[in-house]
Protein backbone atom coordinates (compact mmCIF):
# COMPACT_ATOMS: atom_id res chain seq x y z
CA UNK A 1 0.00 0.00 0.00
CA UNK A 2 2.81 2.39 0.88
CA UNK A 3 4.44 1.86 -2.53
CA UNK A 4 1.22 2.75 -4.32
CA UNK A 5 0.82 5.91 -2.21
CA UNK A 6 4.39 6.97 -2.97
CA UNK A 7 3.85 6.50 -6.71
CA UNK A 8 0.64 8.57 -6.66
CA UNK A 9 2.26 11.29 -4.56
CA UNK A 10 5.16 11.56 -7.02
CA UNK A 11 2.68 11.91 -9.90
CA UNK A 12 0.61 14.54 -8.07
CA UNK A 13 3.77 16.35 -6.95
CA UNK A 14 5.07 16.68 -10.52
CA UNK A 15 1.67 17.95 -11.72
CA UNK A 16 1.43 20.50 -8.91
CA UNK A 17 4.93 21.79 -9.69
CA UNK A 18 3.97 22.26 -13.32
CA UNK A 19 0.71 24.01 -12.43
CA UNK A 20 2.52 26.51 -10.19
CA UNK A 21 5.23 27.40 -12.69
CA UNK A 22 5.34 31.08 -13.64
CA UNK A 23 3.61 31.75 -16.94
CA UNK A 24 5.74 33.28 -19.73
CA UNK A 25 3.97 36.20 -21.36
CA UNK A 26 4.88 35.16 -24.92
CA UNK A 27 2.79 31.98 -24.82
CA UNK A 28 0.46 32.71 -21.90
CA UNK A 29 -2.76 32.20 -23.89
CA UNK A 30 -1.60 28.90 -25.32
CA UNK A 31 -0.47 27.70 -21.92
CA UNK A 32 -3.75 28.73 -20.26
CA UNK A 33 -5.72 26.77 -22.85
CA UNK A 34 -3.53 23.76 -22.26
CA UNK A 35 -3.90 24.05 -18.46
CA UNK A 36 -7.69 24.33 -18.85
CA UNK A 37 -7.81 21.09 -20.84
CA UNK A 38 -5.47 19.43 -18.35
CA UNK A 39 -7.66 20.55 -15.46
CA UNK A 40 -10.61 18.81 -17.13
CA UNK A 41 -8.55 15.63 -17.42
CA UNK A 42 -7.58 15.85 -21.10
CA UNK A 43 -4.30 15.96 -22.97
CA UNK A 44 -5.22 17.63 -26.27
CA UNK A 45 -3.94 16.74 -29.74
CA UNK A 46 -5.04 17.86 -33.20
CA UNK A 47 -8.30 15.88 -33.50
CA UNK A 48 -8.32 13.75 -30.34
CA UNK A 49 -8.23 14.53 -26.61
CA UNK A 50 -6.50 11.84 -24.57
CA UNK A 51 -8.36 11.10 -21.33
CA UNK A 52 -5.98 11.08 -18.34
CA UNK A 53 -8.44 9.09 -16.22
CA UNK A 54 -7.35 5.92 -17.98
CA UNK A 55 -3.59 6.47 -17.77
CA UNK A 56 -2.93 4.83 -14.38
CA UNK A 57 -5.04 3.95 -11.33
CA UNK A 58 -4.85 1.47 -8.49
CA UNK A 59 -7.42 -0.54 -6.51
CA UNK A 60 -7.45 -3.66 -4.36
CA UNK A 61 -8.99 -5.92 -7.03
CA UNK A 62 -7.10 -4.98 -10.21
CA UNK A 63 -3.91 -3.69 -8.62
CA UNK A 64 -2.52 -1.20 -11.09
CA UNK A 65 -4.99 -0.41 -13.87
CA UNK A 66 -3.43 1.27 -16.89
CA UNK A 67 -4.55 2.09 -20.38
CA UNK A 68 -5.45 4.72 -22.93
CA UNK A 69 -8.63 6.46 -24.01
CA UNK A 70 -10.17 9.72 -25.12
CA UNK A 71 -12.68 11.54 -27.27
CA UNK A 72 -12.59 13.35 -30.58
CA UNK A 73 -12.66 17.18 -30.46
CA UNK A 74 -14.26 19.95 -32.53
CA UNK A 75 -11.43 19.82 -35.06
CA UNK A 76 -12.57 16.30 -35.91
CA UNK A 77 -16.25 17.29 -36.01
CA UNK A 78 -18.65 19.59 -34.17
CA UNK A 79 -21.57 17.26 -34.91
CA UNK A 80 -20.08 13.78 -34.45
CA UNK A 81 -17.89 12.41 -31.67
CA UNK A 82 -16.19 9.11 -30.94
CA UNK A 83 -15.10 8.10 -27.46
CA UNK A 84 -13.28 4.96 -26.42
CA UNK A 85 -10.86 3.49 -23.89
CA UNK A 86 -8.87 0.32 -23.26
CA UNK A 87 -7.35 -0.61 -19.88
CA UNK A 88 -5.63 -3.62 -18.33
CA UNK A 89 -5.56 -4.78 -14.69
CA UNK A 90 -2.22 -6.23 -13.66
CA UNK A 91 -3.51 -8.30 -10.71
CA UNK A 92 -6.76 -9.69 -12.14
CA UNK A 93 -4.97 -9.94 -15.52
CA UNK A 94 -8.04 -8.83 -17.44
CA UNK A 95 -8.68 -6.25 -20.15
CA UNK A 96 -11.57 -3.79 -20.00
CA UNK A 97 -12.78 -1.51 -22.76
CA UNK A 98 -15.51 0.74 -24.06
CA UNK A 99 -16.33 2.13 -27.47
CA UNK A 100 -19.04 4.61 -28.34
CA UNK A 101 -20.04 7.73 -30.17
CA UNK A 102 -22.61 10.45 -30.47
CA UNK A 103 -24.35 12.75 -32.91
CA UNK A 104 -25.66 16.25 -32.22
CA UNK A 105 -29.18 16.60 -33.57
CA UNK A 106 -30.11 20.13 -32.36
CA UNK A 107 -27.62 22.96 -31.81
CA UNK A 108 -29.95 25.30 -29.93
CA UNK A 109 -30.71 22.84 -27.14
CA UNK A 110 -27.34 21.03 -27.35
CA UNK A 111 -29.16 17.73 -27.92
CA UNK A 112 -27.01 14.63 -28.42
CA UNK A 113 -27.87 11.00 -29.16
CA UNK A 114 -25.16 8.64 -27.85
CA UNK A 115 -24.43 4.92 -27.82
CA UNK A 116 -21.71 2.89 -26.12
CA UNK A 117 -20.69 -0.72 -25.52
CA UNK A 118 -18.70 -1.32 -22.32
CA UNK A 119 -17.03 -4.33 -20.70
CA UNK A 120 -15.64 -3.17 -17.35
CA UNK A 121 -16.02 -3.06 -13.54
CA UNK A 122 -18.23 -0.91 -11.26
CA UNK A 123 -17.89 -0.44 -7.52
CA UNK A 124 -20.73 -2.22 -5.73
CA UNK A 125 -23.08 0.14 -3.90
CA UNK A 126 -21.96 3.27 -5.74
CA UNK A 127 -24.55 5.52 -7.37
CA UNK A 128 -23.50 7.94 -10.09
CA UNK A 129 -25.50 11.01 -10.99
CA UNK A 130 -25.29 10.83 -14.77
CA UNK A 131 -25.75 14.60 -15.19
CA UNK A 132 -22.76 15.55 -13.11
CA UNK A 133 -20.34 17.73 -14.98
CA UNK A 134 -17.15 16.00 -15.85
CA UNK A 135 -15.20 15.97 -12.61
CA UNK A 136 -11.56 15.02 -12.89
CA UNK A 137 -9.08 14.35 -10.08
CA UNK A 138 -5.43 13.69 -10.69
CA UNK A 139 -5.62 11.51 -7.61
CA UNK A 140 -8.75 9.56 -6.64
CA UNK A 141 -8.11 8.57 -3.01
CA UNK A 142 -11.04 6.19 -2.44
CA UNK A 143 -10.09 4.12 -5.45
CA UNK A 144 -6.90 2.88 -3.75
CA UNK A 145 -8.79 0.85 -1.16
CA UNK A 146 -11.91 -0.41 -2.97
CA UNK A 147 -12.15 -4.19 -3.25
CA UNK A 148 -15.85 -4.80 -3.95
CA UNK A 149 -16.56 -4.62 -7.69
CA UNK A 150 -18.94 -6.28 -10.10
CA UNK A 151 -18.28 -6.97 -13.75
CA UNK A 152 -20.72 -5.63 -16.30
CA UNK A 153 -21.18 -5.86 -20.05
CA UNK A 154 -23.45 -2.95 -21.00
CA UNK A 155 -25.15 -1.58 -24.08
CA UNK A 156 -26.11 2.03 -23.31
CA UNK A 157 -28.12 4.61 -25.24
CA UNK A 158 -28.48 8.19 -23.96
CA UNK A 159 -30.18 11.41 -24.99
CA UNK A 160 -28.73 14.67 -23.61
CA UNK A 161 -30.86 17.80 -23.78
CA UNK A 162 -30.84 21.34 -22.35
CA UNK A 163 -34.36 22.54 -21.59
CA UNK A 164 -32.66 25.74 -20.46
CA UNK A 165 -29.08 26.60 -19.70
CA UNK A 166 -29.76 26.06 -16.01
CA UNK A 167 -31.98 23.00 -16.46
CA UNK A 168 -30.28 19.94 -17.91
CA UNK A 169 -31.91 16.61 -18.69
CA UNK A 170 -30.70 13.21 -19.77
CA UNK A 171 -32.45 9.94 -20.53
CA UNK A 172 -30.41 6.75 -20.42
CA UNK A 173 -31.35 3.18 -21.35
CA UNK A 174 -28.99 0.37 -20.28
CA UNK A 175 -29.01 -3.37 -20.84
CA UNK A 176 -26.37 -5.05 -18.67
CA UNK A 177 -25.12 -8.50 -17.78
CA UNK A 178 -23.74 -8.34 -14.22
CA UNK A 179 -21.46 -10.72 -12.32
CA UNK A 180 -20.06 -9.88 -8.85
CA UNK A 181 -16.32 -10.52 -8.46
CA UNK A 182 -16.92 -11.59 -4.83
CA UNK A 183 -18.88 -14.41 -3.22
CA UNK A 184 -22.52 -13.32 -3.43
CA UNK A 185 -25.98 -14.61 -4.25
CA UNK A 186 -29.29 -12.77 -4.36
CA UNK A 187 -32.16 -14.98 -3.22
CA UNK A 188 -35.61 -14.19 -4.55
CA UNK A 189 -38.27 -16.74 -3.68
CA UNK A 190 -37.31 -20.06 -5.22
CA UNK A 191 -34.57 -18.51 -7.36
CA UNK A 192 -30.98 -17.71 -6.43
CA UNK A 193 -28.92 -15.41 -8.66
CA UNK A 194 -25.13 -15.44 -8.89
CA UNK A 195 -25.12 -13.69 -12.28
CA UNK A 196 -28.03 -11.65 -13.61
CA UNK A 197 -29.29 -9.19 -16.21
CA UNK A 198 -30.57 -5.68 -15.58
CA UNK A 199 -32.58 -3.65 -18.09
CA UNK A 200 -32.90 -0.11 -16.77
CA UNK A 201 -34.07 3.33 -17.82
CA UNK A 202 -32.80 6.48 -16.08
CA UNK A 203 -34.30 9.96 -16.09
CA UNK A 204 -32.09 12.73 -14.70
CA UNK A 205 -32.63 16.44 -14.07
CA UNK A 206 -30.17 19.04 -12.83
CA UNK A 207 -31.49 22.48 -11.89
CA UNK A 208 -29.14 25.39 -11.16
CA UNK A 209 -31.55 28.31 -10.65
CA UNK A 210 -28.96 30.85 -9.47
CA UNK A 211 -26.14 30.03 -11.91
CA UNK A 212 -25.46 32.68 -14.56
CA UNK A 213 -24.32 31.97 -18.11
CA UNK A 214 -22.47 34.03 -20.69
CA UNK A 215 -24.93 35.02 -23.43
CA UNK A 216 -22.35 34.56 -26.22
CA UNK A 217 -20.43 31.43 -25.23
CA UNK A 218 -23.14 29.75 -23.14
CA UNK A 219 -20.55 28.89 -20.48
CA UNK A 220 -20.97 29.56 -16.77
CA UNK A 221 -20.05 33.13 -15.88
CA UNK A 222 -21.08 32.97 -12.20
CA UNK A 223 -21.64 29.80 -10.22
CA UNK A 224 -24.81 29.99 -8.11
CA UNK A 225 -26.28 27.94 -5.28
CA UNK A 226 -28.16 25.89 -4.30
CA UNK A 227 -28.01 23.22 -7.01
CA UNK A 228 -30.50 20.36 -7.27
CA UNK A 229 -30.02 16.98 -8.95
CA UNK A 230 -32.83 14.41 -9.22
CA UNK A 231 -32.48 10.98 -10.80
CA UNK A 232 -35.00 8.17 -11.22
CA UNK A 233 -34.05 4.64 -12.27
CA UNK A 234 -36.50 1.89 -13.27
CA UNK A 235 -35.46 -1.71 -13.82
CA UNK A 236 -37.76 -3.90 -15.94
CA UNK A 237 -38.16 -7.65 -15.58
CA UNK A 238 -38.50 -9.74 -18.77
CA UNK A 239 -37.60 -6.80 -21.03
CA UNK A 240 -34.33 -7.57 -22.83
CA UNK A 241 -34.05 -10.57 -20.45
CA UNK A 242 -34.04 -8.40 -17.32
CA UNK A 243 -34.29 -10.43 -14.10
CA UNK A 244 -35.63 -7.86 -11.60
CA UNK A 245 -38.27 -5.22 -11.10
CA UNK A 246 -37.01 -2.36 -8.94
CA UNK A 247 -36.83 1.41 -8.87
CA UNK A 248 -34.42 3.95 -7.39
CA UNK A 249 -34.89 7.64 -6.63
CA UNK A 250 -31.81 9.76 -5.87
CA UNK A 251 -31.69 13.39 -4.81
CA UNK A 252 -28.74 15.66 -4.09
CA UNK A 253 -28.75 19.29 -2.97
CA UNK A 254 -25.55 21.34 -2.78
CA UNK A 255 -25.49 24.78 -1.19
CA UNK A 256 -22.53 27.11 -0.75
CA UNK A 257 -22.40 30.19 1.48
CA UNK A 258 -19.70 32.70 0.60
CA UNK A 259 -18.29 35.22 3.05
CA UNK A 260 -16.57 38.58 2.67
CA UNK A 261 -13.12 37.14 3.37
CA UNK A 262 -11.37 35.57 0.34
CA UNK A 263 -11.87 31.80 -0.01
CA UNK A 264 -13.91 31.61 3.22
CA UNK A 265 -17.07 29.60 2.60
CA UNK A 266 -19.42 26.93 3.95
CA UNK A 267 -20.60 23.99 1.80
CA UNK A 268 -23.64 21.90 2.70
CA UNK A 269 -24.21 18.67 0.75
CA UNK A 270 -27.31 16.54 1.26
CA UNK A 271 -27.74 13.24 -0.59
CA UNK A 272 -30.63 10.77 -0.35
CA UNK A 273 -31.48 7.52 -2.09
CA UNK A 274 -34.40 5.09 -2.00
CA UNK A 275 -34.48 1.68 -3.69
CA UNK A 276 -37.81 -0.12 -3.90
CA UNK A 277 -38.45 -3.64 -5.15
CA UNK A 278 -36.19 -6.62 -5.86
CA UNK A 279 -32.80 -4.92 -5.72
CA UNK A 280 -29.48 -6.83 -5.57
CA UNK A 281 -26.64 -5.35 -3.52
CA UNK A 282 -24.86 -4.22 -6.69
CA UNK A 283 -27.53 -1.53 -7.09
CA UNK A 284 -27.99 -0.57 -3.43
CA UNK A 285 -26.20 2.17 -1.47
CA UNK A 286 -23.14 2.64 0.67
CA UNK A 287 -22.27 6.02 2.21
CA UNK A 288 -18.93 6.34 0.38
CA UNK A 289 -16.70 4.90 3.10
CA UNK A 290 -12.97 5.54 2.92
CA UNK A 291 -11.32 3.63 5.77
CA UNK A 292 -9.14 0.55 5.24
CA UNK A 293 -9.87 -2.61 7.21
CA UNK A 294 -6.52 -2.70 9.03
CA UNK A 295 -5.65 -3.04 12.72
CA UNK A 296 -3.70 0.13 13.53
CA UNK A 297 -3.97 3.83 12.69
CA UNK A 298 -0.65 3.69 10.86
CA UNK A 299 -1.79 0.82 8.63
CA UNK A 300 -4.96 2.74 7.81
CA UNK A 301 -3.08 5.90 6.83
CA UNK A 302 -4.11 6.87 3.29
CA UNK A 303 -5.63 9.88 1.52
CA UNK A 304 -8.90 11.62 2.43
CA UNK A 305 -11.66 11.95 -0.14
CA UNK A 306 -13.90 14.93 -0.85
CA UNK A 307 -17.33 13.80 0.40
CA UNK A 308 -16.47 10.36 1.77
CA UNK A 309 -16.78 9.11 5.36
CA UNK A 310 -13.17 8.81 6.51
CA UNK A 311 -13.75 6.65 9.63
CA UNK A 312 -16.32 4.32 8.01
CA UNK A 313 -14.76 1.04 6.92
CA UNK A 314 -15.19 -0.31 3.42
CA UNK A 315 -18.17 -2.69 3.09
CA UNK A 316 -19.25 -1.97 6.69
CA UNK A 317 -22.73 -0.63 5.84
CA UNK A 318 -25.23 -1.04 3.00
CA UNK A 319 -28.73 0.39 2.69
CA UNK A 320 -31.75 0.32 0.39
CA UNK A 321 -32.69 3.81 1.62
CA UNK A 322 -30.31 6.33 3.10
CA UNK A 323 -29.53 10.01 3.62
CA UNK A 324 -26.27 11.82 4.27
CA UNK A 325 -25.53 15.37 5.35
CA UNK A 326 -22.02 16.80 5.04
CA UNK A 327 -21.08 20.20 6.46
CA UNK A 328 -17.77 21.87 5.59
CA UNK A 329 -16.55 25.28 6.66
CA UNK A 330 -13.48 26.72 4.93
CA UNK A 331 -11.65 29.45 6.82
CA UNK A 332 -9.70 32.18 5.08
CA UNK A 333 -6.21 30.80 4.29
CA UNK A 334 -3.44 31.73 6.69
CA UNK A 335 -1.22 34.31 4.99
CA UNK A 336 2.10 32.97 6.28
CA UNK A 337 4.13 33.56 3.12
CA UNK A 338 3.81 34.38 -0.57
CA UNK A 339 3.45 30.71 -1.53
CA UNK A 340 2.60 29.24 1.87
CA UNK A 341 -1.07 29.79 2.64
CA UNK A 342 -2.54 26.73 4.40
CA UNK A 343 -6.30 26.57 4.85
CA UNK A 344 -8.23 25.11 7.78
CA UNK A 345 -11.48 23.24 7.07
CA UNK A 346 -13.90 22.00 9.76
CA UNK A 347 -16.05 18.99 8.81
CA UNK A 348 -19.07 17.16 10.22
CA UNK A 349 -20.74 14.21 8.50
CA UNK A 350 -23.97 12.36 9.26
CA UNK A 351 -25.56 9.27 7.64
CA UNK A 352 -28.71 7.28 8.33
CA UNK A 353 -30.20 4.34 6.48
CA UNK A 354 -32.07 1.05 6.62
CA UNK A 355 -32.37 -2.25 4.79
CA UNK A 356 -35.46 -4.37 4.07
CA UNK A 357 -35.16 -8.08 3.30
CA UNK A 358 -31.54 -8.24 4.42
CA UNK A 359 -31.70 -12.07 4.38
CA UNK A 360 -31.89 -12.02 0.57
CA UNK A 361 -28.21 -11.10 0.35
CA UNK A 362 -26.04 -14.17 0.84
CA UNK A 363 -22.25 -14.44 0.94
CA UNK A 364 -21.61 -10.94 2.27
CA UNK A 365 -22.03 -9.56 5.80
CA UNK A 366 -22.72 -5.91 6.61
CA UNK A 367 -24.41 -3.60 9.10
CA UNK A 368 -27.20 -1.05 8.64
CA UNK A 369 -27.42 2.64 9.59
CA UNK A 370 -30.69 2.91 11.53
CA UNK A 371 -29.03 4.54 14.57
CA UNK A 372 -27.35 7.31 12.59
CA UNK A 373 -23.62 7.48 11.84
CA UNK A 374 -21.63 10.58 12.86
CA UNK A 375 -18.05 11.74 12.46
CA UNK A 376 -16.28 15.09 12.78
CA UNK A 377 -12.82 16.37 11.99
CA UNK A 378 -10.67 18.93 10.27
CA UNK A 379 -8.34 19.35 7.32
CA UNK A 380 -5.29 21.55 7.09
CA UNK A 381 -4.84 21.84 3.34
CA UNK A 382 -2.15 23.16 1.00
CA UNK A 383 0.76 22.69 3.37
CA UNK A 384 3.15 21.68 0.58
CA UNK A 385 2.46 21.59 -3.17
CA UNK A 386 -1.25 20.95 -2.65
CA UNK A 387 -0.76 18.32 0.06
CA UNK A 388 -2.20 18.61 3.57
CA UNK A 389 -3.33 16.57 6.56
CA UNK A 390 -6.70 15.57 7.98
CA UNK A 391 -7.93 14.03 11.22
CA UNK A 392 -11.44 12.59 11.73
CA UNK A 393 -13.16 11.08 14.78
CA UNK A 394 -16.09 8.64 14.82
CA UNK A 395 -18.57 9.31 17.61
CA UNK A 396 -22.17 8.55 18.54
CA UNK A 397 -24.16 5.34 18.08
CA UNK A 398 -21.51 3.52 16.01
CA UNK A 399 -18.54 4.48 18.20
CA UNK A 400 -16.21 1.44 18.43
CA UNK A 401 -14.88 -0.08 21.70
CA UNK A 402 -11.20 0.37 20.78
CA UNK A 403 -10.55 4.11 20.79
CA UNK A 404 -7.98 4.12 17.99
CA UNK A 405 -10.45 2.38 15.66
CA UNK A 406 -12.54 5.59 15.74
CA UNK A 407 -9.69 7.79 14.50
CA UNK A 408 -8.59 8.37 10.89
CA UNK A 409 -5.48 10.43 10.09
CA UNK A 410 -4.82 10.98 6.38
CA UNK A 411 -3.21 13.08 3.72
CA UNK A 412 -5.28 15.53 1.67
CA UNK A 413 -4.54 16.70 -1.84
CA UNK A 414 -6.01 19.91 -3.30
CA UNK A 415 -4.82 21.70 -6.40
CA UNK A 416 -6.59 24.03 -8.82
CA UNK A 417 -5.37 24.40 -12.41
Amino acid sequence: MQKQLILYFLLCFSISLYAQTEEPKSDSIKRRDFIKELGQGFLPSKVFKFDLRYLVKYNQYEGFRSGIGGITNDEFSKRFRINTYFVYGFVDKASKYSIGGGIKVFDKTNTWFNYSYTDDLIETGSTQFILDKRFFQFFEPRLLNINLFHKHITNKFTVEHELKKNLLTEVQVRVSNIEPTYRYRYNLGDESFREFNASTAKFAFQWMPFTQFDSETGKISKDGFPKFTLQYTKSFKDIFDGDFNFSKTDLRVVHQINYSKPEAKSIITSTSGWAHGDTPITHLYHAYPNNINKETIGQRFSVAGINSFETMYFNEFFSDRFSTLILKHYFQPFNIGKKFKPQLVLINRYAIGSMKNINRHEGISFNTLEKGYTEAGFELNKLLFGFGLSSTYRYGAYHLPEEEDNIAIKFTFNITL
